[in-house]
């Protein structure tokens, strides 16, 4: 879907090895928080801060995030990442999104992304194309660091708080209960999981994430 309606939209982007239910309760704190009409998804195609371990093919995660999110009319996921050749940096996917669909986009963080934001390819980028949705805890405090600061001058007034209880929850630790064999029922949801079962992920005789 495209839109030139000045519509409000959000990018949550990540590397989805596996999606899981906090991905699906951030969409939706965001979409709440920031009033949007729209949450876009995109499944990372080469990771460029995942280069210490073996990622799961980009096919596998895309069909995963499709399964988060089938059923929901507010969200759909984009393949702009996996069909672009070479590293995924957030600057080019938010500027190519928001120049072909126009409207008004938030790029929606979690409060550790604010923090390691700093060491992004072109935040300044990042923050010129769209405003930044940072999850945060009811009273926490939100702001960026010093470095981020003098990095993005200005980058106060570019934050935008979405409303979110902690959740202390990982693709990591969502990945080592399923090579453990333990229940992740309630973490993942029921259409992720049919899909990780079909294409045997994660899984003890599966070893490490398949890579590309």
């Amino acid at each position: 879907m495209t839109s030139r309606d000045g519509g409000r939209f959000g990018l949550l982007g990540g590397t989805f090895d596996p999606p899981h239910a906090a991905h699906r309760a951030l969409a939706e704190a965001a979409r709440e928080s920031l009033q949007l009409d729209r949450v876009v998804f995109v499944p990372a195609g080469d990771p460029w801060r995942k280069a210490d371990r073996a990622v799961t093919r980009a096919a596998a995660r895309l069909e995963m995030t499709r399964a988060l999110v089938e059923g929901v009319p507010w969200a759909e996921v984009s393949t702009i990442e996996i069909d672009r050749q070479g590293p995924s940096f957030t600057a080019d996917t938010i500027e190519a999104l928001a120049t072909v669909r126009g409207g008004m986009w938030w790029v929606i963080l979690g409060a550790d992304a604010l923090g390691d934001l700093e060491h992004w390819r072109d935040p300044a980028r990042i923050v010129a194309a769209a405003r930044l949705g940072v999850a945060a805890r009811p009273g926490a405090l939100l702001e960026a660091s010093e470095a981020l600061r003098a990095l993005v001058p200005g980058i106060g007034t570019r934050l935008d708080r979405v409303e979110m209880p902690e959740v202390n929850l990982s693709s990591t630790e969502v990945r080592s209960r399923l090579r453990s064999g333990e229940p992740v029922e309630g973490i993942v949801p029921s259409r992720v999981l049919d899909v990780v079962r079909r294409l045997g992920l994660y899984g003890p005789e599966a070893g490490d994430a398949p890579a590309d």
